[in-house]
């Protein structure tokens, strides 16, 4: 098998994997992290662990898995993300968390 081949049969691989878009949230700022990856624990453990000091989950230590969503695809986990931070709104994420439907609908809107 040529090797670009190979190499766009792995790009199409990861584009298949499920994917999470999350958000974090820690009490001792009062504050939410939105973000999406494809492996939920260990990007969790990640912010944790201050892999990147210089990140903005760094600033604290308590953060916890307020909501997650799990998606078909990285770019569906991408484009969710993006949306939940347009509506820069504290009362959007708490209705998230509550309205399993408004989840639902995001999944509908944004899956390629």
């Amino acid at each position: 098998m040529p090797r670009w081949r190979s190499r766009c049969i792995g790009m199409v691989d990861t584009l298949k994997k499920m994917a999470f878009c999350y958000i974090l949230f820690s009490s001792s700022i009062n504050r939410f992290y939105i973000g999406s990856c494809q492996d939920l624990n260990f990007r969790y453990k990640n912010h944790l662990d201050k892999t990147y000091p210089n990140s903005y989950t760094a600033k604290a230590d308590d953060w916890v898995i307020f909501y997650s969503l799990e998606v078909d695809n990285i770019t569906t986990a991408i484009r969710i993300e993006r949306h939940i931070k347009r509506m820069k709104s504290r009362k959007y994420i708490l209705e998230l968390k509550e309205s399993s439907e408004l989840g639902l609908s995001l999944m509908t809107k944004y899956s390629i």
